[in-house]
């Protein structure tokens, strides 16, 4: 029996991880949920899976929620440190970071810290700090297995193969629901066109990132620190299908690819349950479905973000934690309708040009840089509308 604790219940990763939790009780117990601001669905939750410790980061709901967990014997925390300090409780086997944005940082530090099993899907803490984490990682003996589809693939991939033996990875992209069009029909594109990703259920900003290639971007940093690359062993290709996860090239020419339908469900199964592999009812994939697999090279002048990416891996320092900062506002302002969709990528290569560049930096410096590149960008927004 794991006990898990699970930062970010109430969003889609989160929701999905509690599905494989309740089909799998002899396996998994929720030992704590924590959420941003979704009061209503935290308690839903905790009333069904009585977990240990319930914590609300928005600290205006937490008579809320105290309130209607009163009869039950949970412990009701607030705040945002709250939620760096319970990921350290002993009785906590295994943390899913599924928090979104920077705000995973400094939890799964205090996790990793801790010496937890963690359960990363938070790919945004890598992309910030990579080189710190990987390090406390070392340092705490505490293992980090990936969630995200595409990194699932590549880790299951490399279960019994040698490090040195890795030519490349290849991170699979479906191309996002944009893919082919124009710079002049990406300036046109609406809120409501770009949450409709064609093959995978996600929250608001992963969706879009997705739409942007900001997402695969990400994914690409984080990869480096999570296998240890060198960025041109890191390459992109748009697979529509969405079927091969992702694929590694090792040094014979041989490539390894890990398939299944695109179901989150499945990479968060095999990273509470690692290293064993256990049943479940999601529906099986059938060649018969899809005869035909179809590659392309991903389009990086109409979507600047995936180059942006490579840069700040190539440049490394502080640079990715700036991108991520610029990104996170930069979403949420197209979100909210302030900015068009080729915006994005727009302020997203200015504030990179504009925050001051750290070479090795440290906590205090990612803090920082990530400060300063939201009010630079927060800056252009207004100077936009």
């Amino acid at each position: 029996m794991k006990n898990i604790a699970l930062l970010g219940s109430t969003g889609s990763i989160g929701q999905q991880t509690l599905d494989v939790i309740a089909n799998n009780p002899t396996l998994f117990s929720v030992e704590v949920l924590t959420a941003n601001n979704n009061a209503d669905l935290l308690i839903e939750q905790a009333l069904t899976f009585k977990p240990n410790v319930v914590v609300i980061s928005n600290e205006d709901k937490y008579t809320r929620v105290k309130e209607a967990l009163s009869p039950y014997p949970i412990k009701i925390y607030s705040g945002y440190d709250a939620i760096a300090q319970v990921v350290e409780m002993g009785s906590v086997d295994t943390v899913v970071t599924a928090m979104v944005g920077f705000s995973g940082l400094l939890p799964t530090i205090r996790a990793v810290k801790a010496g937890k099993q963690i359960g990363l899907a938070n790919k945004e803490t890598l992309v910030v700090a990579g080189d710190l984490i990987t390090r406390l990682s070392i340092e705490n003996k505490s293992e980090i297995i990936p969630i995200d589809s595409e990194h699932s693939a590549i880790f299951q991939c490399l279960v019994g193969e040698a490090e040195e033996s890795v030519e490349k990875i290849i991170l699979t992209c479906s191309g996002g629901p944009f893919h082919g069009k124009t710079a002049e029909q990406l300036s046109k594109v609406t809120v409501k066109e770009a949450l409709k990703h064609p093959k995978w259920d996600m929250g608001a900003k992963i969706t879009i990132d997705s739409a942007t290639l900001m997402n695969k971007g990400f994914e690409v940093i984080e990869a480096k620190w999570l296998f240890g690359l060198r960025p041109e062993q890191i390459e992109v290709v748009v697979h529509p299908q969405s079927i091969i996860h992702s694929m590694v090239q090792f040094c014979d020419g041989s490539i390894k690819a890990q398939l299944g339908i695109p179901d989150m469900r499945m990479p968060i199964q095999f990273a509470l349950a690692y290293p064993i592999r256990i049943k479940n009812a999601i529906p099986r994939f059938s060649f018969a479905d899809c005869p035909t697999f179809t590659f392309t090279t991903p389009d990086t002048k109409n979507f600047r973000n995936l180059a942006l990416s490579y840069e700040a891996l190539h440049k490394g320092g502080n640079l990715a934690c700036v991108l991520n900062a610029a990104n996170e506002v930069s979403v949420k302002a197209f979100l909210n309708e302030k900015i068009s969709f080729t915006d994005i990528a727009v302020i997203n290569e200015q504030v990179m040009g504009q925050i001051h560049y750290v070479i090795h930096p440290e906590l205090d410096d990612y803090i920082a840089s990530d400060k300063t590149a939201r009010i630079y960008a927060e800056e252009m927004i207004l100077k936009m509308q």
